[in-house]
């Protein structure tokens, strides 16, 4: 796999979404993230899907909608600061 891909699970855990990649991989097995690549929205099931430098995510976590597009992948889980740098928020249109 290149630099600009990474597993769904993977990049949710580093991102800081989830405490665990376990967790992560539950939640996208599940089927409760959507994510939007060149303009096809589509819905991941798997949680060794790859999810890429300028997709569009978003899933509810925690009672609230989060949307996200993925900036980068990273290299590990750093501290929240680092984390951050991974995606940019989203507006989300009513």
């Amino acid at each position: 796999m290149n630099d600009e891909a990474c597993r769904a699970d993977v990049w949710l855990w580093r991102a800081r979404f989830f405490k665990t990649r376990s967790l992560a991989a539950k939640f996208v097995d599940e089927g409760r993230v959507r994510l939007t690549r060149a303009g096809h929205e589509s819905r991941l099931d798997k949680c060794a899907r790859p999810v890429k430098v300028g997709d569009a995510l978003v899933f509810a976590l925690g009672g609230r909608l989060v949307a996200v597009t993925v900036v980068a992948v990273g290299e590990r889980r750093g501290p929240p600061g680092e984390a951050r740098t991974l995606y940019s928020p989203l507006e989300i249109s009513s």
